[in-house]
């Protein structure tokens, strides 16, 4: 009997040894299932198809800005203008052979009524300097007038002292002959000092002088706004000094230098264009004329923003906002 008191008691022990063994092995295998390495595997095939969806539509995004910075780039850059060219403007137009950029009415010679050009007519030919305000060989159109008037008085026929016995039909074939060869003349003189048949070196000066005259403070000071005051200068107690007077034209001023600059500059540009692409030493000269020109437009921009003389130079000669903001690159 004692053995077998002893027996159950080893088994009894037995059992309450092994019971929380196997709970214990249990809990392990359930802790084991939950553990992060089992969520993470569960989760990422849970959301392959999410995360799939999720990198399309975030390229999708990215396509879509990539798009758009693309078209405000272009939007900016037209808006912006041609940093060399800038807009194209009559007075632009007007500076290759300085024709009107308008065509003027017309005398008809059989009628001599007066004939007002069409909207869609082409301006006057450059080959009539009569029609142009500058001329070549420093020459000015009451010169140009003077001097034709005066060959022709030379060249008149002779008229009979005794009338009795002229002949008035040679003397009307005379004068018919006459006229027609002093607008012969008068033609040939006219295409001879027309800028339009003038050398590149020719038709630079005329431009300059145009320029000068156009742009000039000694003329466009007595019809342009001035810059308004700023505070400093009004409450100022220092006395205002009056700007010493002018002895000539005004050649040194920024907006003068800049449409000398301007007028330079389009001719590099249009030889620079086409088969003289590899001209490296256009390229380079066009380049300083261009920071050149963009530093005269910083410091104007800066002392002249909002007054007539930056916006009338402005306005003629078509400079945009590439002119002088930003940089400048000649391909």
């Amino acid at each position: 009997m004692a053995n077998k008191g002893a027996y159950q008691c080893l088994i009894k022990s037995l059992c309450e040894n092994v019971k929380p063994s196997v709970f214990q092995g249990q809990s392990l295998r359930r802790t084991f299932s939950n553990s992060s390495c089992v969520l993470k595997a569960r989760d990422k095939k849970r959301g392959h198809y999410e995360e799939s969806y999720a990198y399309l539509h975030s390229r999708q995004r990215k396509a879509a800005n990539v798009t758009r910075q693309a078209e405000l780039k272009e939007q900016r850059a037209a808006a912006l203008g041609d940093p060399t060219r800038g807009v194209t403007t009559p007075f632009i137009k007007s500076l290759d052979s300085d024709i009107p950029s308008q065509a003027t009415a017309t005398v008809d010679e059989v009628s001599h009524t007066l004939t007002s050009p069409a909207p869609n007519d082409p301006p006057p030919s450059p080959a009539h300097a009569t029609d142009e305000v500058h001329l070549n060989y420093y020459l000015t159109k009451p010169e140009l007038q003077t001097s034709l008037d005066y060959s022709r008085s030379l060249s008149e026929p002779l008229v009979a002292v005794d009338r009795e016995r002229a002949d008035p039909m040679k003397e009307a074939e005379e004068a018919k002959l006459h006229n027609a060869g002093h607008k012969i003349a008068t033609e040939a003189v006219s295409r001879i000092v027309s800028l339009a048949n003038a050398s590149s070196r020719e038709r630079t000066r005329a431009n300059v002088q145009r320029i000068i005259d156009t742009f000039g403070r000694h003329s466009t000071d007595s019809y342009l706004r001035p810059k308004a005051p700023s505070l400093l200068s009004t409450y100022s107690t220092i006395a205002e000094q009056k700007p010493t007077p002018r002895a000539g034209p005004d050649t040194g001023s920024s907006e003068v230098q800049i449409g000398i600059l301007t007028a330079k500059i389009l001719i590099l540009a249009d030889r620079y264009e086409g088969a003289n692409r590899n001209d490296k030493v256009n390229k380079r000269n066009l380049r300083l004329l261009l920071h050149r020109r963009q530093k005269l437009l910083k410091y104007m921009y800066g002392r002249e923003r909002g007054s007539g003389r930056w916006t009338n130079m402005v306005e003629k000669l078509g400079l945009t906002e590439a002119t002088w903001k930003g940089q400048i690159a000649v391909e």
